[in-house]
């Protein structure tokens, strides 16, 4: 034990003064080792900072409460929850024909007796700031209060004391121009509110908020906007509580205020949770106090686990050479210590404790960095994620595992080299000698085992499982395998060196009688490209696949302006939108209201209805015809004759697109029609005529027909009807449904009965076939309109355009439009973009860059053996080029063959991934089929084609050799070190 522990002292020290004495190369391996373990530690802290325990949660959401009362919108009926109240039912089971309740509760009535309670509401203003108006949540809650303390974090200034007085978010501050002191208005509000503090949300750094006492400003803003018939503020109350007692709100305080129709998150029900037995939501089908099983958390681990493993096989290989120059340029103090009754186990210590020596220095300094920048930067990181940290949270036992992988890097990465350098013997390291070795044999036994055992699993998964994991793990072992078979393989490439001309054949012949340096980098080099280019291959054939996919919504270079939810900024929008893009054609469009002029495109809000094109029976898809029964349609059918009705016109959807946006019905005329290039003479005469024009055949009515159209067995088989010829005109009806039977016509929806409303007949004509509406249904003229005595609003506009609109001029425009405050949606149509063009230029970059080091390390491995031959070729009268010739050979020599090897093994994962990602849609698709989902958009027979990055192999097989190659004779001295005769 004593002699094994002096030598092992003896050994570090000569390694420590061998690193202290060779900084750069010691600096090379440090950062390799370092780097990893600084941003591994980094992302822990991060992550674990990041992590809010219960109790901090509960502070940030409730204050210094006991409880938060929430109302779930369902009409105050019984309700039942989870423990932590983000799971709730109502006790009551309701069945697919019977309404599901709805309305408010009143939480106030709700509250447990003697309870406190701060009311929490919260809605959405527009604001008037610096830049124009901003739609902006306003919360009102007196944050002042105890109660309240830790929801809002105040920066400067004060809270609202006042109903004239607002604080805001400091994000709000920043986007809006303003500033404590500033004075703020609302949209419609004649009231001003001074701005007296700003604070944060330490869940949401980045949320524009203002805060108000309750009733100061949502309140009265709605009151002016409900007189005007505009849309309101969607105010939403909670109410934070505290009940008398030390135990605060109790589970069965919780089940007593759910059955007045309100939830609970409870402070002290959330930490110390009831059994499951006691939670009657977990004792419903398909309810359960479990969440995800651990299958995802052990793929994420062995996914993880992979990554960490490939990472340090990489920096073995490249780190590996590094030590291997170090043991090349101490063979002498290594001989020194052989001829002085070392033996091998001796200088395998010593070049072990170069890895170990390396190792620990950057396991403490890359942890050491990894705490202080996290430390240093944590504004920035809650910054970036966007909430600010509970705390530094600091774990030793991670962090020191952390570190170790840095340690056990370094050994693994002086394993070879140590190895190698106690088979030197004392003469041969003594004399300078590099001696013979034979060939290891038994390791391209095992890399072709590996190979074809790892090209086996690969083909198993891409041919006969769905698994993706599968072919991953199968391709990871084949590379493992082909890093094993690099001494081989480079054996192999010597061969072409006899038609190579002097400088080239001169690197090959060195690389390849020198496996034990080039090897390794090469291996490196092999890795870092096999994952590039499988990683470029998949990118490129997903984007080939996406674009084949991709459905444009509207033309090319067309521009649509809609505003679905308000109709008040709609004219100042079009103005705007024609002012900043250079457009043609302008088509201006109306929606249609069913109530206030104020209701949305999408439905719901108080003195709201709809409306709805009613089809006649004959023409509905027999597949999604329901009865009183409420069973699905489709399960009448058996697989054939789903897959024939799917190709039914009745059941052909309509063409995709931005047309949809404002409902099925756009009040518009013919210049619309321009606009979508809608080529039908037939079409423009109809609306000059006072005709609607309907791009969906299973609408309209044709002149003659019966209107009736009762479905019998004889018209429920494919294709049994007839379908509307193209041109033909007709009428299509159209049932308005005031706010008042808007649940009843639901009901009737769903028992296959006629739904309550008034229906208006309006002409129409049918558009020929073949013609993309990108989702417009039917044009109506403002004249029939008006005539069948629809209530209309602005909904927005479509432009033509000169030419394609640029980025700058889309940013304009965006700027012009979050002025005004309104949710509006903007399209230009720019065609399919590809995602991944950035991702594959930067991985053929790191690539690059992987290669570049590698080559470059073994070059200066290559050139510190070779100096007896330069300083040899100097004597007899080589040019001076030749020295940086030979050096940029050797550089290239390692990099072509990495590159080489590494593309071959990297595309035949990614054919692998593609192949089984097409079984699996191929699969879905005949599904699809079965169940009679042929005629959705969304369903479209599978196309998963294998892209070969050409673009990024040719820079890696071409511009990345050559570039090192150059690189390397550029930093090559042209002239060596003189050589003295030993003094004898």
């Amino acid at each position: 034990m004593k002699n094994w522990y002096h030598s092992w002292r003896a050994a570090i020290r000569i390694a420590r003064r061998d690193a202290w004495r060779f900084k750069g190369r010691s600096f090379l391996v440090l950062a390799m080792l370092a780097l990893p373990i600084v941003g591994v530690s980094g992302a822990d802290l991060t992550q674990r900072s990041s992590e809010l325990s219960p109790a901090q949660q509960l502070d940030r959401d409730l204050g210094k409460a006991d409880a938060v009362i929430h109302d779930p919108g369902l009409g105050g009926v019984p309700m039942m929850q989870n423990p932590k109240g983000d799971n709730y039912q109502p006790v009551k089971e309701y069945g697919d024909s019977e309404p599901w309740p709805e309305g408010k509760t009143d939480i106030a009535a709700a509250l447990p007796a003697g309870a406190k309670s701060l009311v929490d509401t919260v809605g959405m203003a527009k604001l008037k700031t610096a830049h124009g108006l901003r739609n902006t949540s306003v919360r009102e809650l007196k944050a002042a209060d105890p109660m309240a303390e830790g929801i809002m974090v105040l920066d400067r200034g004060r809270f609202p004391r006042k109903p004239g007085e607002v604080a805001a978010t400091n994000a709000f501050l920043e986007s809006s121009g303003l500033y404590v002191g500033s004075k703020l208005t609302a949209r419609g509000l004649d009231t001003t509110y001074r701005i007296v503090g700003a604070y944060e949300l330490p869940d949401d750094l980045k949320e524009a908020q203002v805060n108000a006492l309750p009733g100061a400003l949502l309140a009265p803003l709605d009151k002016v906007l409900a007189a005007a018939e505009l849309p309101g503020t969607d105010a939403s109350d909670s109410y934070l509580a505290t009940v008398p007692g030390g135990a605060g709100f109790t589970w069965n305080m919780v089940e007593e205020t759910n059955t007045k129709g309100v939830t609970v998150t409870s402070r002290a029900v959330t930490l110390n949770p009831p059994p499951d037995s006691e939670v009657a939501l977990y004792q419903k089908d398909g309810w359960s106090s479990h969440g995800d099983s651990s299958s995802g958390n052990a793929t994420e681990l062995a996914i993880l686990s992979t990554v960490v493993g490939l990472v340090m096989l990489e920096i073995c290989l490249l780190a590996g050479p590094a030590f291997a120059v170090g043991a090349r340029r101490s063979r002498r103090q290594l001989g020194l210590v052989g001829a002085n009754g070392g033996d091998r186990h001796h200088i395998r210590a010593i070049v072990l404790s170069g890895g170990l020596v390396i190792g620990v220095v950057a396991a403490v300094v890359g942890t050491a960095l990894g705490i202080a920048l996290t430390f240093a930067f944590r504004p920035v990181l809650e910054g970036v994620l966007g909430q600010r940290f509970g705390s530094f949270d600091v774990r030793p036992l991670e962090l020191l595992g952390i570190a170790l992988l840095a340690v056990v890097t370094g050994l693994l990465a002086a394993i070879v080299p140590a190895v190698t350098a106690s088979r030197q013997t004392v003469v041969a390291s003594l004399t300078g000698r590099r001696g013979i070795r034979k060939a290891n044999r038994v390791l391209p036994i095992v890399g072709l085992t590996a190979v074809v055992l790892g090209a086996g699993i690969a083909l198993y998964g891409s041919a006969v499982s769905d698994k993706a994991i599968i072919v991953g793990g199968g391709s990871a072992l084949a590379e493992l395998g082909v890093v094993a078979l690099t001494p081989t393989l480079v054996g192999l490439f010597g061969r072409i060196g006899r038609w190579l001309p002097l400088s080239p054949r001169l690197a090959l012949r060195d690389a390849v009688r020198n496996r034990g340096r080039t090897a390794p980098a090469v291996a490196a080099v092999l890795a870092a490209v096999a994952g590039t280019v499988a990683v470029a291959t998949y990118s490129a054939s997903s984007d080939a696949q996406s674009e084949a996919r991709y459905e444009p919504r509207l033309p090319h270079g067309a521009v649509a302006i809609l505003s679905p939810e308000s109709a008040v900024d709609v004219p100042s929008m079009r103005d705007d939108t024609q002012k900043l893009l250079p457009t043609d054609v302008r088509a201006d469009v109306d929606r249609v209201v069913v109530g206030k002029k104020s209701c949305s495109a999408y439905g719901g809000g108080d003195d709201c209805g709809r409306y709805e094109i009613v089809r006649p029976k004959a023409y509905e898809c027999p597949l999604w015809m329901y009865d009183a029964s409420g069973e699905d349609p489709a399960e009448k059918y058996s697989k054939a004759e789903r897959r024939e009705l799917s190709k039914d016109w009745r059941c052909l959807q309509n063409d995709y697109g931005i047309g949809s946006e404002g409902g099925e019905i756009l009040i518009g005329d013919d210049r619309l029609l321009k606009v979508l290039k809608i080529d039908d003479p037939g079409a423009s005469e109809a609306l000059a005529n006072g005709r609607a024009v309907s791009f969906v055949k299973q609408n309209i009515v044709p002149d003659g027909a019966d209107k009736g159209g009762a479905t019998t067995a004889a018209t429920t088989a494919a294709n049994s009807v007839a379908a509307p010829k193209d041109g033909a005109n007709g009428t299509i009806g159209v049932r308005l449904i005031s706010a008042e039977d808007v649940d009843e016509a639901d009901a009737a929806g769903m028992k296959g009965e006629e739904p309550p409303g008034t229906v208006k007949s309006i002409p129409a004509h049918q558009v020929a076939g073949g013609q993309n509406a990108y989702g417009v249904t039917m044009i109506v003229p403002p004249k029939a309109a008006e005539k069948a005595g629809f209530t209309t609003v602005p909904l927005g506009s479509f432009f033509s355009t000169e030419r394609q609109p640029s980025d700058a001029q889309e940013q304009r425009l965006n700027g012009e439009l979050a002025k005004t405050g309104s949710d509006s949606t903007l399209t230009i149509e720019k065609g399919f973009t590809p995602e991944n063009s950035g991702t594959l230029l930067a991985l053929a970059v790191f690539a690059g860059l992987v290669t570049i080091g590698a080559a470059g390390i073994a070059t200066g491995l290559a050139q510190a053996d070779a100096e007896p031959d330069l300083k040899t070729l100097a004597a007899v009268g080589a040019p001076t080029r030749v020295r940086k010739a030979l050096s940029g050979f050797q550089c290239g020599v390692v990099a072509a063959m990495g590159v080489v090897l590494g593309s071959a093994s990297g595309i035949l994962p990614a054919i692998g991934l593609r192949f089984t990602e097409r079984r699996a849609e191929e699969a879905m698709y005949a599904e699809a089929l079965d169940e009679g989902w042929g005629a959705w958009q969304d369903v479209t027979a599978p196309f998963v084609p294998v892209v070969i990055p050409w673009a990024t192999l040719g820079m890696l097989l071409v511009v990345v050799p050559l570039g090192a190659a150059l690189l390397a004779a550029l930093v090559t001295r042209s002239r060596g070190a003189l050589a003295r005769r030993a003094v004898i």
